[in-house]
């Protein structure tokens, strides 16, 4: 993967940079801000700082700038919003906009709640428009027609309000599984409506163009159509309104209406951010974390990403004026679930988010107190005086905001650990890569501690390539069983307290998933977005094992391949026997999850 994405070709095509000049291109790259302030002697020990930090594996900026930096593309920005306006100028201005970012290797959000809805009135033309869910569909395919570098599949947020007339339509849009392929969608929820929904109250839809209530609905009718589709398609998830504004730095300056494409970052209309994850397994010493290493290393990335904000290369003006105003940035982690693991801490347990909340406030703290140095140094974010900081005692800060928990799919591969706080997906699985290329997985922890316990046979080796859970291996003691819980073993409830956690010290948001098994019911979706609600997550993503037929993580023997230890019959699942169904083209079993295309 990271010969066919990141380093370098020639005009041939050919691949002419090592993974260590890579590093240094992108060290080189970040440390040209310092010259700025501290010339060309102070680039160099920058230079040598950032490297040693890359080559360590301590930490990963995000993609675009692993693939720019130091070229002459030089775009660096991974998440960007863009204003979707209510004519037909503006939404294919917004089209080209969202185009050209896609092509340097960003992914883009857009809030389509501001169109008018499907048969509403054009008075240039006298006609009538089609509405956000018809004009989405040209964002899609424009998105499909450009591969980021060649290299990246572009990515999008879709998000609509609660209140458009189009919501149902919206909510519906995904159940059709070869529609949107380039879209995440989302619907925007306030406290308001999920009031409503629990009182059993009418809600009102309500015409962007002119304020006017186009009808009402029951609220909880409205809820149950989302979680229905949630249960069915993986989407929409949610985003709660009110816990992503009451997290804004920067009200003065508009409200949070969208997010960049996994749903972690808020940002207003043309903001970017720049986004880089620590890996958590690399500060462990002794069954111990580190945390002066730890809290160390975030100030490092913090200005290393301060620094990008000086060297990148803005696809569009009106991005690079939005962007430096707040200077937002971004630093999460990944390897959350591999960091337990070291510590033989279950992930599914109070413990666990102690650990978590003990490790963000760390890596948050840490973070703003370079932010603060930086601003001494170079100056606060321009809209600082506008921001909540100074009503909170602040007299400086550079960045409007510090962290964000990002989901770190190619980031963690490249590192080799868990990707962002998610837990393991399954101790064995196959994992589809760009052009669905299957890769077979085995967790390395749990073949190491196999090994240490005498238990690493040929007959647990297919049992794990079964099953893809340590309950499948004999003999295998209760505490590991625990400490290796997969995905679909853990409960909505543990999901979320994790998320919970981790959000307690994030400036922005989180990106995690809820997993569920495929025997999942409905009601179980419907808990789960009310609960999310009331912790006060910034939003909620569930996704039912199988639900989309194709996905990106699958339990190793999967329909229509070979099973690993004997071949199925037809219309069995090849990894527990069970009774295959068709959906939306694909087969899915519905006892085990497992799933792939016909």
């Amino acid at each position: 993967m990271l010969r066919r994405r990141y380093l370098i070709r020639d005009e041939k095509g050919r691949v002419v940079e090592t993974p260590e000049r890579m590093l240094q291109r992108v060290a080189r790259a970040m440390a040209g801000a310092e010259e700025i302030s501290g010339g060309s002697a102070e680039a160099r020990i920058w230079e040598k700082r950032f490297l040693s930090a890359l080559s360590q594996g301590l930490f990963l900026p995000n993609s675009p700038t692993l693939m720019n930096a130091g070229r002459p593309l030089g775009q660096l920005s991974a998440c960007f919003v863009l204003p979707v306006e209510d004519s037909l100028e503006g939404i294919f201005e917004t089209v080209k906009q969202a185009a050209i970012i896609h092509k340097t290797g960003g992914g883009t959000g857009f809030d389509f709640s501001g169109l008018r809805p499907a048969g509403d009135q054009v008075a240039s033309t006298g006609g009538i428009s089609s509405g956000p869910v018809s004009f989405m569909q040209v964002f899609d395919t424009a998105t499909e027609a450009i591969k980021q570098g060649g290299v990246r599949r572009g990515a999008n947020m879709g998000i609509l309000h609660v209140s458009h007339p189009d919501i149902e339509l919206f909510i519906r849009a995904k159940t059709e599984l070869d529609l949107f392929s380039n879209f995440n969608l989302s619907v925007m929820v306030t406290d308001e409506f999920m009031q409503k929904v629990r009182a059993d109250r009418d809600w009102d839809l309500i015409n962007p163009r002119n304020g006017s209530r186009v009808r009402k609905l029951k609220a909880r009718g409205l809820f149950e159509l989302m979680v229905e589709s949630a249960h069915g398609a993986g989407e929409p998830g949610l985003v709660f309104f009110d816990a992503l504004n009451r997290g804004n730095p920067t009200p003065a300056l508009g409200r949070f209406n969208a997010t960049n494409p996994c749903g972690e970052q808020p940002l207003l209309p043309y903001e970017s951010c720049n986004l880089a994850s620590l890996v958590l397994p690399r500060f462990v010493k002794g069954k111990q974390i580190n945390y002066p290493a730890l809290e160390e290393a975030a100030g490092l990335v913090v200005r290393f990403l301060d620094n990008a904000l000086e060297v990148n290369r803005f696809p569009l003006p009106q991005v690079k004026k939005a962007t430096r105003l707040t200077r937002k940035v971004g630093l999460g982690v990944m390897g959350f679930a591999d960091l337990l693991i070291a510590l033989n801490i279950p992930y599914e347990s109070s413990r666990a988010a102690q650990v978590a909340q003990k490790v963000m406030k760390a890596i948050n703290s840490a973070a703003r107190e370079m932010s603060r140095d930086l601003a001494r140094q170079r100056g606060s974010f321009p809209a600082f005086a506008k921001s909540v900081f100074p009503a909170q005692g602040e007299t400086r800060m550079r960045n409007a905001t510090v962290t964000t928990l990002a989901p770190t799919g190619a980031l963690s591969l490249l590192m080799g650990c868990s990707a962002g706080i998610e837990p393991l997906f399954a101790l064995s699985h196959k994992r589809r890569m760009l052009d669905d290329q299957l890769v077979n997985e085995v967790n390395p922890a749990f073949k190491a501690r196999l090994a240490e316990l005498g238990l690493d046979t040929l007959q647990n080796q297919k049992a794990l390539a079964q099953s893809g859970l340590a309950a499948s291996i004999a003999g295998l003691p209760f505490k590991d069983r625990e400490v290796f819980k997969s995905a679909h073993e853990i409960t909505a409830q543990g999901h979320m307290a994790i998320q919970r956690a981790f959000q307690l010290y994030t400036d922005n948001a989180v990106s995690k998933t809820v997993n569920l098994p495929a025997r999942a019911p409905v009601k179980e979706v419907w808990q789960v977005f009310e609960q999310a609600h009331a912790m006060g997550l910034k939003g909620i993503t569930v996704f039912r094992h199988g639900s989309r037929g194709r996905q990106v993580l699958e339990l190793a023997s999967l329909p229509g391949e070979p099973a690993r230890d004997s071949p199925s019959k037809p219309g069995q699942c090849p990894r527990c026997g069970g009774a295959l169904a068709t959906e939306g083209g694909c087969q899915t079993c519905f006892w085990c999850g497992a799933s792939g295309c016909e």
